[in-house]
């Protein structure tokens, strides 16, 4: 029975150990895909809730990868908790405990944004334009998060966890400073308001660039410098 039992529990880690891995490739991708799929993405400028509602209006394309960053964000609670698993010793801990509930909380709001944007904008696409054009005066309210949506905001402390963690990881050194670096500086900037997706994209590629080498050591069981993990 015991030997049934330790058998159960080495795949439990060996599908946990794929999942985690998995999240810190696949995170970076989505975002990159969602950022690189919004039009007008070499000529950036500051949107209006208006452009922004007429901008997703009919575009099936750009809700499809809408709805692709919200399905991502287990994945992103998943890197949050990893993070605080890594960062599990002296005042790094709390860094990374603290940092993983900011992150945590700040995904559950992303999902929020994205259930409130693109999946309310999907609906509204299946309207003729007349219909459509009478709907503006509400959705001028949801796009300007008015009333109980201003929690929206809340959406900021994605990137406010995981650069707390990041901070925590380049002074620990628990993975190469360099992915910590990059990793930083991809999540001080993919919070850049809508229209200037050139900047989210590239913040999207250098957490790429930073996470999927983690991930990939993750699957392959191996600690962040390459050696095969005890």
């Amino acid at each position: 029975m015991k030997l049934v039992t330790d058998s159960v529990q080495s795949k439990l880690e060996i599908y946990k150990r794929i999942g985690t891995g998995l999240a810190f490739i696949l995170f970076p991708l989505i975002f990159s895909f969602a950022f690189a799929i919004h039009p007008g993405l070499l000529n950036p400028h500051l949107f209006s809730e208006k452009e922004l509602i007429m901008r997703a209006y009919g575009n099936d394309f750009l809700a499809f990868g809408h709805v692709l960053v919200l399905l991502c964000t287990p994945l992103l609670i998943v890197v949050a908790l990893q993070f605080m698993k890594l960062l599990d010793r002296g005042l790094s801990a709390w860094a990374g405990f603290i940092g993983g509930i900011i992150a945590v909380l700040g995904a559950v709001m992303l999902a929020a944004d994205k259930g409130a944007f693109c999946l309310t904008m999907s609906a509204l696409n299946t309207l003729p334009e007349t219909e459509f054009s009478q709907m503006m005066p509400g959705l001028l309210a949801i796009f300007s998060k008015s009333g109980w949506m201003v929690l929206l905001w809340g959406v900021i402390c994605l990137p406010v966890g995981f650069a707390i963690q990041a901070i925590a990881l380049l002074k620990t050194n628990v993975i190469p400073r360099w992915q910590s670096a990059l990793f930083l500086i991809g999540v001080l900037l993919v919070g850049t308001p809508d229209g200037l997706e050139i900047v989210n994209l590239t913040a999207s590629i250098l957490m790429a660039i930073a996470m999927v080498p983690y991930g990939i050591r993750t699957i392959a069981n191996k600690d962040s410098f390459g050696m095969q993990a005890a």
